[in-house]
Formats: structure tokens, sequence, C-alpha cells
């Protein structure tokens, strides 16, 4: 798949498509303007956000979002009120297509121009741009496909790739860490595709050193985003997708383009003792794709519980491939659903749909990852008819004991990014959630604060950032 052509006319599209009209701009640390209401005392720390900042260069966009480089959004909050910045993150990649203006290198959905053996056995460009991940001393701006990029948490500026004490140079690191709220420690995984499949584990200590490492072969070529801990499993669900690998080493299609929808495969369930990195036990369910779990946990029964979002298909793939062009239209929608496993038996004891309506990024409490959780939080559309071409617009609670769903509808043409729990440092049965709302209507992006548990009231306060920052995949918090 190559480089498309720009956006339509913007008369012609979503107001939300404004905010990726045109590459992202930086600016340095700058106090935020308060729109509306007062920075709850008790929230003192840093929000970080990563995502697509650039999909277009001398006027020929990427062929999907993935593709974009990434650009990182931090907004320190102090006593004396809150400072914004914004800094792409300075790749390899990044620097050479910048110098050339023009693109050079293969990604997910792209391929690099020239003639086709100039890309035989070509790694991709390291976008940097999915995730984010707070060190003591480093901001690690994660991608799925290889090493992260180690920023300075004040400034972000970019300091280089990271192996993190253990990784080798080509190595994946996903951008889905996750950590144990009790111990510190820090688990992640890679896919490495060649011959075969492995799956890389890693369990880093809190200062992202990497202190355990195994690898695991597996049976499928397949995509695997995400993770959960639940107690003292690592649970990963493998989604029923052929990987034609030849095609992608040869250089011929892009990895976005190089797999196959096998719904009779079905999802695979892979369970690994967390301590030992060894598997407990593989299984198949239903066919179905994820690219976010949000939480897992064990009862007192010893069944597991995974919250995900579910997509019927590989369609999303296709529908993320269209944002670029402001207008997707690939039905392609996903709902919160829950399922319990029996790890003895080896089956899917229950399968529930909680959500009515089309949503994405579920998170908990840092606190109770991988464990029971009350409540957990994602972005959703407020109408279960909106349209495929819609961003979300609302941020929603999910009640996990009784699956009532409270939500914050952002209003006509505003439109919210994943929503960060963060706890109030005075009270900690406070909980505050963190989002970045674009308003297409005025062209303007916000920093917004809600009060987790009354949604309906509105943001607690708003402040304006001084450029727009295009719409990004995930964040993280880091207290001080």
């Amino acid at each position: 798949m190559s480089a498309v052509v720009g956006l339509k006319k913007s008369s012609q599209l979503p107001l939300w498509a404004r905010a990726i009209a045109e590459p992202a701009q930086e600016y340095g640390p700058t106090p935020l303007q308060l729109i509306a209401g007062q920075i709850p005392p008790g929230l003192r720390g840093s929000l970080y956000r990563n995502g697509p900042a650039r999909l277009e260069r001398a006027g020929q966009r990427v062929p999907h979002w993935f593709d974009g480089d990434g650009g990182i959004l931090a907004v320190h909050f102090g006593d004396a009120g809150a400072t914004g910045l914004y800094r792409y993150v300075q790749t390899a990649g990044l620097v050479a297509e910048s110098k050339a203006n023009r693109y050079l290198y293969s990604g997910y959905g792209q391929l690099a121009a020239g003639p086709i053996w100039q890309r035989w056995g070509s790694h991709p460009k390291n976008a940097a741009n999915t995730s984010v991940l707070a060190l003591p001393d480093k901001l690690l701006a994660l991608w799925e496909g290889g090493l992260p990029h180690r920023l300075d948490l004040e400034n972000l500026e970019t300091q280089g790739l990271d192996q993190l004490g253990a990784l080798l140079p080509k190595q994946a690191y996903s951008a889905h860490p996750k950590r144990d709220p009790k111990t510190g420690d820090i688990y992640n995984f890679g896919l490495e595709y060649g011959k075969e499949i492995a799956l890389n584990l890693f369990r880093s200590d809190a200062s992202g050193q990497i202190r355990q490492q195994a690898s695991l072969p597996l049976e499928r070529f397949s995509l695997v985003h995400d993770f959960a801990i639940a107690g003292p499993y690592l649970i990963f669900l493998i989604p029923p997708l052929q990987m034609h690998v030849l095609p992608l080493l040869l250089g011929i299609k892009s990895f976005s383009d190089g797999f196959q929808w096998r719904p009779s495969l079905g999802t695979q369930v892979l369970i690994i003792d967390r301590e030992t990195f060894q598997p407990v036990t593989t299984f198949e369910v239903d066919p179905w794709f994820q690219w976010h779990i949000g939480n897992g946990y064990v009862e007192l029964d010893r069944t597991v519980v995974i919250d995900f979002v579910r997509y019927a298909d590989w369609a999303t793939n296709q529908w993320l491939a269209e944002v670029v062009t402001g207008s997707p239209r690939t039905e392609s929608k996903g709902y919160l659903w829950r399922i319990r496993l029996d790890i003895q038996q080896k089956k899917l004891l229950e399968s529930q749909q909680i959500t009515d309506c089309n949503c994405d990024f579920p998170l908990v409490d840092q606190t109770r990852v991988g464990q029971l959780a009350s409540s957990l939080y994602l972005l959703s559309d407020s109408d279960p008819k909106a349209p495929v071409q819609e961003m979300f617009d609302s941020i929603a609670r999910v009640d996990l004991a009784t699956g009532t769903v409270s939500k914050a509808s952002l209003g006509p043409g505003s439109y919210p990014m994943e929503p960060i729990p963060v706890s109030d440092r005075l009270n900690p049965d406070q909980t505050w959630l963190l989002t970045i709302v674009f308003d297409g209507q005025q062209a303007q992006s916000s920093v917004q604060i809600f009060d987790a548990h009354h949604l309906e009231s509105g943001p607690v306060c708003v402040l304006a950032l001084p450029q727009i920052i295009p719409f990004g995949f995930h964040g993280t918090w880091r207290s001080v």
C-alpha cells in the first residue's frame, strides 16, 4: 500500500477531520489558560499522551493511521497551574524523511518508494507513535514493532533508543506494558516474526530495567496488540488472523495488508504463569478480534475474568486505515465484553456484551490492574446509531458490578481522547478522568478534567492548549 493523496476540502468532512488535516505544530513549555473551573488541589503530576502527529509529507498522506510520526503531549500540573508542551519524537526515520522531504521507509501500512529489491528484508520505520511509559528518570515513547525511544520527562527531548538493559537492537517491545500495583514490576511482550513466530516476554523492575525474559513459540502468525494481567497469570487472546510472511519479507505487501481473517481458527486463549513465564494452558474459543483489553482478574473459584473491547472481525483495521482520509466508510464497531474462562477445563464458561454503543480504549485505575475493579473507563459514542464516519464523542464509566454505564457527552463537534483515571493525592477515594478534547467548531484542543463518578455534571476544569493536538492513541499519568 503506497501513500495516498491529501484530504478533501474540509467542508466535505466531519468536524473531527480538522484535527488531522495538517501536521501537528510543536510548542515549548506554555502556561495553559484556564477556560472553566479549577484544577483540583489533589491533582499534581504530569499527563503524557502519544499519537500520530504527522500524516502527510510533501502532499502525500500515509495510507494507514498507524504510520503517522509520533508526537508527545506533556501537561505538567503544579501549585502555580498547568504547563503544556508538544514535541515530535525525533526518530531516525523522521529525521531522514524531514531532510529528504519525502517518505523513505515502509511502515505498518506503507511500502517504501522505489524498486521492490530495495525493500527485501528491510525493517519498517519505528514511528514511536502508540503509547508512553513514565519511569523514574525517563519517558518511553512506545511502538509495536521496535525498541522504545527515551525522552526527557520535563522537556520531551528525544535521547535515543533504549534497550532497557536487555533488548536486542531490532527487538519489539509492545505499546501496552502492565505495571503490577503491588510490586511495581512491569510486564510486557513483543512479537518476533520470521520463519516461525515467537512471543517474547519481559519483566522489568520499577526503573524499567529488564530482569527476566523468555521466548515462547506460537502456533499462528497472528497479531497481538495487548494482553492482561489476571492474578498470577498473563492472558493473551490471539485472534484468528494468518500472516503470509513471504510477501512481507519480499516487500510486496505491507504488514497491514499481509493478514487474512480466518474465523474457522477461532480465537486462541494463551495463559502464562507470570512468575515462571511458562505456559499454563491454551485453547480455542469463538472467533473475534480485539485491540484493547481493559483488565483481568481471578475469582475465588479460580475462574478467570477478562473485560475487553470486541470486534466481530478484522474490518476494524480497514476503518483505521480510512481515518487518514477524514471520512472512514467501513462498518466496524467494538463493544465492551466480559468473558469467564475455566483454566482447568480449558473452556469459555460465559461471554457477555456489556455496552450497546461503539467504544474503545478501556482502562481501570492503576491500583486495580490484575485485580477485581469496581469501574472501567473508556471512549464511547453517545448514540448506538452513530454514523461510521464519526469519532467518539463521549467518555464513559462502566460500573462492573451492575453493568451501569454513565457518560459525559462532549456535545456536537467535540471529540475526546482516551480518558486516563488518576487518583487524587489528597483523597484516594476520589478519581479524576483526564482527557484531551478537540472542538471541531472552534478548531481548538483543550485538557478537560472530570469527576469519574459524576461524569454527567461535565468537566470540573478546562484548560486551553495553544495548538491543535491530533487524535492519538494512549497516555499515562506520573504523580509527583
